[in-house]
């Protein structure tokens, strides 16, 4: 799979919103953003969380693989992925997500594999949230994960799983000094 192009995906999402009549105002509201940071986003002079691509995509009816990839998931019965193998998205944020079901078509939800760096700064400052629609569900695999929603903070370790509606204010972040990895269900 090819690495996520900035650009590309910028010129995809701003040609999608033009194609369905969805204003700039619309695209933030829905987003979380000013219109100038939307707007930034669109002309690829700003990089996109994936709560941002998710929104936008749900926004623009289309699903996730689409408005990365610019192709249309194909398959209808099942699909395999093996270890290493799912469609990475790669964000400034240092979370990395592995897309589990990019080429089914339909899908009711979106499976990654996330890793998420540690930082030891944000261990001492409040953990950064985000909101789109549906509900997760994030089951840790390796490492310790502090997770904030709706103002609740809790840790998580191995084998331990939250599942939350994701449109109230929530955020992880890896603690005890490693990085974390994670199965993150997001439904719509």
């Amino acid at each position: 799979m090819e690495k996520f192009n900035l650009k590309e995906v910028a010129l995809r999402l701003k040609s999608l919103r033009e194609l369905e009549g969805v204003s700039i105002v619309e695209m933030s509201d829905a987003t979380g953003v000013t219109r100038e940071e939307y707007l930034a986003s669109e002309s690829g002079e700003r990089d996109f969380s994936f709560n941002f691509l998710y929104n936008c995509a749900n926004l623009l009816e289309c699903n996730i693989t689409e408005l990365i990839t610019g192709e249309s998931a194909k398959l209808t019965h099942f699909t395999i992925t093996r270890k290493g193998k799912g469609m990475p998205i790669t964000r400034n944020s240092g979370f990395n997500y592995m897309h589990l079901a990019s080429n089914m078509r339909n899908r009711s939800c979106e499976p990654f594999v996330v890793d998420i760096p540690y930082i030891k700064d944000l261990e001492s400052k409040p953990i950064e949230v985000s909101i789109h629609s549906g509900q997760e569900l994030d089951f840790v695999l390796e490492g310790e994960l502090k997770v904030s929603i709706d103002g609740h903070i809790t840790i998580l370790n191995e084998g331990d799983s939250v599942y939350y509606n994701s449109d109230m204010p929530h955020g992880l972040i890896a603690v005890g000094g490693k990085p974390v990895k994670i199965l993150a269900v997001v439904l719509k």
